[in-house]
């Protein structure tokens, strides 16, 4: 991929029963399939798909459990779109390796910047020469909201992904293959995500592609006082374009068409797009 010329959007496919925000929506294999259907008419440039929920207090469910939930969905949403980007959201090794084999484009992990909670993962990315996010976290789903203690938030967060970076590198991964998220809503307070949302840009500066995913979360809910998850539309598409606007490179969303929208105007605005349409 060409980073910078133009913002990618990233639909999410949850096939877990306690996601926050859709949990339980997709049930089946061909649920899946129209919703990646969907998604893909909407203007999705990528997907990502989870058989984990990493919502605060969710309970983890192992290996064999994700895989159950995740191989049969990817299977058929790689039949149906061979040239779709696929990603997959695991923070095991061998969930990544089976859905690499299984057609997998990318290992989107949100453990990544928190000491890789698998070892094997470094090694694995490695061989397979994939696209890798490495996600900011502190903590597990059970422990996160203890642990948002920051001093300076940007840079703590810019420094924990240089670390794991630098561990990634040391490991065989090349440059290249790494994408930093910082992770909105993981360990992480209200406030420090509005301080890391104005601060982006010195993540980007550090010269690797930046996603991000602040679709639905509590934060937004937190300020706009909208208890409802998919009520949350117009302020993740606020922060959508703050992040554009701070360089992020991949926006993480559920509702992709709304947000295709705010993405092209976005881009026609600080990325130069609108020269395009000269």
């Amino acid at each position: 991929m060409i980073w910078g010329q133009r913002t990618l959007v990233m639909g999410v496919i949850n096939l877990t029963p306690d996601s926050f925000s859709d949990g339980g929506r997709i049930t089946g294999v061909e649920q899946a399939v129209r919703a990646a259907g969907r998604l893909v008419a909407q203007g999705a440039d990528l997907l990502d798909l989870g058989g984990q929920s990493t919502r605060p207090g969710a309970e983890e469910v192992g290996v064999a459990a994700e895989l159950e939930r995740l191989l049969p969905a990817l299977v058929a949403i790689r039949a149906a779109h061979p040239q779709l980007t696929l990603s997959v959201d695991t923070f095991h090794a061998a969930v990544a390796e089976a859905a690499l084999a299984a057609g997998a484009d990318w290992v989107n992990d949100v453990h990544g910047a928190s000491a890789l909670r698998d070892p094997a993962m470094a090694a694995l990315v490695a061989a397979a020469g994939c696209p890798y996010v490495l996600m900011h976290s502190r903590g597990d789903s059970r422990s996160m909201d203890r642990l948002s203690h920051y001093a300076d938030v940007v840079g703590e967060v810019r420094g924990e992904l240089l670390r794991a970076s630098d561990q990634l590198l040391a490991g065989g991964v090349a440059a290249h293959q790494l994408i930093w998220d910082p992770g909105l809503g993981f360990a992480k307070t209200t406030a420090q995500n509005l301080e890391l949302l104005r601060g982006l840009g010195r993540l980007r500066q550090e010269g690797f592609p930046l996603l991000v995913g602040p679709s639905r979360k509590r934060f937004i809910g937190a300020v706009l006082q909208e208890p409802r998850p998919r009520a949350r539309l117009w302020g993740t598409a606020a922060v959508c374009g703050q992040a554009i606007a701070k360089g992020a490179d991949v926006l993480r969303v559920h509702d992709v068409g709304p947000i295709v929208q705010t993405a092209r105007m976005a881009d026609a605005l600080w990325r130069g797009g609108a020269q395009a349409l000269v």
